[in-house]
């Protein structure tokens, strides 16, 4: 039985505090959004190249770090951070592991010397902490689970490896409203503090020890988990990305693969999200040769087709200097929080590579809306031209979201599905939902979109009401 929760930390939790930004659901705040990334609303493209969005790295970094005992090796830290509109509070569960050899102490030369070795009895945690900003972090003393004798420290659990955690307001059961998810087994809370005794998964057959991922379907309605597989069995050959699924987190599918890289180039793990009717996964790529780890971007339509964008470019890359805080290894925490003003993806850094010692942190990135992939041209001594298919106008105005060097322009030219001209706009500044046409005569009748682009990138289409 857990001792009561400290009156502290319930005070804690009911803060709200005045002008804290209120983050939105990805599936409510990208609402009507058509991502370009999706190439099933593209007909056409001509001297067009889809490339990565710009993530800006937090000056902040890195917001949080080892700083107490039972934070031995953030490692990969496998991150898990929700804004809950419940309480308006950042929440991030991580897995540090709690028995290991730290790094802490060791010198430059004594790090690239002294073999690292995994210690006997190594053991992995989940530990739990909040923020009311996303940038100040407090690692509350929860007096839920003992760490040498006392249980003053924010562990909610001991032993799993890579938990991930969903909080799904959908599920009719208060009690499983935070689910925490592994190859092996489900464990369920009210809270994401409680948590019950894991219940073993049926039919998955995979040892999943890296950031496992588990996302509601809408289509489906049914869960979808994202685990590590090996191309010649357990711990043999190269890794790669499964999927399972689920209609009632017992009995699972048998994993299967979904995306792999290549020997040199593998495909760590891959926290996928649901945004703007389209699901994202930010893949971790290990560099086996180099011994590091960096963030790719994929997409796909329905969890199963995966299609990687600008493969072996970084979306979150690695520090340039050696010994900086992500010069090492990159993770994505599952899964990004997005705000009206841009979106917030938070990863594990380290400052060392895969094998070896380093010190770990939690940090954060930012991208502008909508701003995953966009088209620009090719060659850039001429526009590139994208067409749309058609797609039905459910407002009284077209807008875009892209970004416009000076000097560059986007003309837009809205068409009936005839193809017959209803309305041309240039663009020729940076915006987000930027109006791009007028359509009130054709509301609720398919249009198709083009786009001629100049010294510029377009990420995003999508039709409003005025404001």
């Amino acid at each position: 039985m857990h001792p009561q929760r400290p009156l502290w930390l319930i005070a804690l939790l009911l803060q709200v505090p005045p002008g804290a930004p209120a983050a939105e659901n990805p599936t409510v705040a990208t609402e009507g959004s058509h991502l370009l990334l999706d190439s099933r609303w593209v007909a056409m493209a001509q001297n067009a190249r889809l490339v990565l969005g710009t993530v800006q790295k937090h000056p902040g970094n890195p917001l949080m770090a080892e700083d107490h005992p039972w934070e031995a090796r953030f490692d990969n830290l496998y991150a898990n951070v929700i804004h809950d509109p419940a309480d308006n509070l950042y929440k991030c569960w991580y897995s540090p592991f709690i028995v290991d050899l730290p790094a802490k102490g060791l010198t430059p030369a004594q790090r690239k010397t002294i073999r690292y070795r995994p210690p006997a009895g190594r053991e992995m945690g989940v530990c739990y902490a909040v923020s009311h900003d996303g940038l100040l972090w407090e690692k509350p003393g929860l007096h839920l689970v003992d760490f040498e004798g006392t249980g003053n420290n924010n562990l909610v659990v001991r032993g799993p490896h890579g938990a991930g955690i969903l909080l799904d307001p959908a599920d009719p059961d208060p009690e499983r409203r935070y689910k925490m998810f592994r190859a092996e087994d489900m464990r369920y809370s009210s809270d994401g503090l409680q948590w019950t005794a894991p219940q073993t998964s049926t039919g998955i057959l995979s040892r999943s020890d890296t950031h496992n991922n588990l996302l509601r379907v809408p289509e489906s309605g049914r869960y979808v988990g994202f685990v590590r597989l090996w191309s010649d069995g357990w711990g043999r050959g190269q890794r790669i990305v499964g999927r399972t699924e689920s209609a009632d987190l017992q009995q699972w599918s048998r994993a299967v693969e979904v995306l792999r890289g290549d020997a040199l180039h593998q495909t760590y793990a891959m926290p996928v999200f649901r945004y703007a009717g389209v699901y994202l996964g930010l893949v971790a790529v290990f560099r086996t040769e180099e011994d590091r780890v960096h963030t790719e971007l994929a997409w796909s339509p329905d969890t199963v087709s995966w299609n990687r964008i600008q493969p072996g470019t970084p979306f979150l890359g690695n520090s340039a200097t050696e010994g900086d805080y992500d010069w090492g290894c990159v993770y994505a925490a599952a899964s990004p929080v997005v705000l009206e003003d841009g979106i917030r993806i938070y990863y594990g850094g380290s400052n060392g590579p895969h094998t070896s010692w380093r010190d770990g942190f939690l940090c954060l990135s930012t991208l502008r809306p909508d701003g995953w992939a966009g088209y620009e041209p090719q060659d850039p001594s001429a526009p590139a031209l994208i067409t749309t298919r058609p797609v039905e106008c459910i407002g009284d105005n077209l807008w875009i979201t892209s970004d416009v060097t000076d000097g560059g322009k986007i003309l837009v030219t809205t068409l009936d599905e005839a193809g017959h001209p209803l309305d041309r706009v240039t663009i020729t500044q940076t915006g987000t939902r930027a109006i791009a046409g007028r359509l009130l005569a054709f509301r609720n009748r398919p249009v198709k979109v083009n786009l001629e682009v100049t010294k510029a990138k377009v990420y995003s289409f999508g039709f409003a009401d005025d404001p």
